[in-house]
C-alpha cells in the first residue's frame, strides 16, 4: 500500500467516526423525542375525551385526538425510521456502508421511540418506573428492529436517481394511504373520517410532488442525450 493510499484510508476512517457518533446519538434522540411526543399527544387526547357522554363517544372529536391518532399510527413510525435513515446518509458514502448505517439508524430510532413511549406511559399511569420496559408488549420491541432496519435502508435510497429512488420516496405516502384503508384511525367514524382525509390529502400531494419531480429529472437527463445525437 502506498503512502497516498494509506493517508486516504486514514482520512476515510477519521470521517466515518463522526458519522457513526452522529448516528449513535442523533437516531436515538430523534426516536426518543418522537416517542415522548406521541405519549403526550395521547395524554392530551384522553384529557379532552368525555367518554361518559354517549354523543361524544359516538361522534365527538378534538384536535388533540386527531393529532394523537396521526402520531400513533404505523405509517408515522415508519416515516420516522425512513427519515432518520435518509439523514444518516446525507453526507454520502459508498453504498454498502450507507445502507448499513441507515439500517442501524432506523432500528435505533424505533427502539428509542418505543423505550421513550414506554417510560412516558409508565410515568403517566403512575406505575413504578422500574417496570417501564413491561409497558409495551415484546412484539413492539422486535418490530422496531425487524422493520426499523429495512425502513432505514429505504431512507438511504431516497437520494438515488432512477426507479429505486422513486420507490423509496413513495414508500411513506403510499404506505400511509394504504393504512387508511386497511386500518383507519380513531375510536369513532368522525375521527376516522378526519384522519383519513388529512392523510389522504397529504399523501396525494406528496405523491404528486415526487412523481412530477421524478419525471422532470428524467426529462432533463434525456435532453442532453437528444441534443448530442445526430
Amino acid at each position: 500500500m502506498t503512502d497516498h493510499q494509506r493517508h486516504g484510508r486514514q482520512r476515510q476512517d477519521r470521517s466515518r467516526a463522526p458519522r457513526l457518533a452522529g448516528i449513535l446519538v442523533g437516531a436515538p434522540a430523534a426516536g426518543a423525542g418522537f416517542g415522548v411526543a406521541t405519549s403526550l399527544a395521547n395524554a392530551a387526547a384522553h384529557s379532552y375525551a368525555d367518554l361518559e357522554s354517549e354523543d361524544y363517544t359516538t361522534s365527538g372529536w378534538s384536535i388533540a385526538e386527531v393529532v394523537s391518532v396521526l402520531l400513533d399510527s404505523g405509517w408515522a413510525w415508519a416515516g420516522l425510521a425512513v427519515t432518520v435513515g435518509w439523514l444518516a446518509c446525507r453526507a454520502g458514502a459508498d453504498r454498502p456502508a450507507a445502507l448499513a448505517r441507515a439500517a442501524a439508524a432506523g432500528a435505533l430510532a424505533l427502539l428509542a421511540a418505543t423505550a421513550a413511549y414506554s417510560v412516558a406511559e409508565t410515568l403517566r399511569s403512575g406505575g413504578p418506573l422500574s417496570s417501564w420496559y413491561m409497558a409495551e408488549p415484546l412484539v413492539w420491541w422486535v418490530t422496531s428492529v425487524v422493520f426499523g432496519a429495512p425502513l432505514g435502508a429505504v431512507g438511504a435510497c431516497i437520494a438515488r436517481p432512477g426507479v429505486i429512488g422513486l420507490l423509496a420516496r413513495l414508500t411513506v405516502p403510499v404506505g400511509a394511504a394504504v393504512q387508511m384503508i386497511v386500518l383507519p384511525p380513531g375510536r369513532n367514524e368522525v375521527i376516522a373520517a378526519i384522519g383519513k382525509t388529512i392523510v389522504w390529502a397529504a399523501a396525494a400531494v406528496s405523491i404528486g410532488v415526487v412523481v412530477v419531480r421524478f419525471l422532470g429529472a428524467q426529462r432533463r437527463r434525456r435532453s442532453p442525450a437528444a441534443a448530442e445525437s445526430p
